[in-house]
């Protein structure tokens, strides 16, 4: 099948599947910073995602400022490492431009950012428990702004950890 957009093929899915299983949540970064280029194409990754009624209800803040990554670091209860990296991006659901999906929508940004910085040997971990209504104050959103994560991005420091183990097909999967 051709890619109408350009002239490269889709990518194999065996390798895909492997890349897939190769992604890690990485918690400890390099002192070195990520270049303009590789942070663009990770944007890029995110603006590329699809939404429900291609509404887009997402907004990306850029965080590289070290007092803010400090601050958010404090108010994050797994995600201390934050102020580690050099930039991470907020991702933001804008409710009243999609009230029923922004948060799914903005999910699958995520999960296309992390996956494109695994590709380019980045790594970043979710970060979910935090003190969210601290953190929208401190990167100035407003109350119809839903803060999903901030994304750390950076260089992976040490090893890249083993796979955790996953539940067999047959305890997850029901066929009808």
């Amino acid at each position: 099948m051709k890619n109408i957009y350009n002239d490269s093929k889709m990518i194999d899915p065996t390798t895909f599947l492997k890349f897939l299983k190769g992604r890690r949540s990485i918690r400890s970064f390099q002192d070195k910073p990520i270049t303009e280029k590789e942070l663009e194409m990770i944007i890029e990754a995110g603006r590329w995602t699809p939404s429900a009624s291609h509404r887009q209800p997402w907004e990306f803040i850029i965080i590289k400022n070290k007092e803010t990554l400090e601050k958010i670091s404090k108010n994050a209860f797994y995600g201390k490492f934050i102020k580690e990296v050099s930039v991470a991006i907020a991702i933001v659901g804008k409710m009243k431009t999609s009230s029923k999906w922004y948060i799914v929508d903005t999910s699958l940004v995520s999960m296309n950012m992390m996956l494109m910085a695994w590709s380019l040997e980045i790594g970043t971990c979710w970060i979910g428990a935090m003190n969210r209504e601290k953190v929208k104050k401190i990167l100035g959103l407003g109350e119809n702004d839903y803060l999903l994560t901030v994304l750390p991005f950076g260089y992976i420091k040490g090893d890249v950890p083993d796979p955790k183990p996953r539940k067999p097909l047959n305890k997850i999967v029901k066929n009808m």
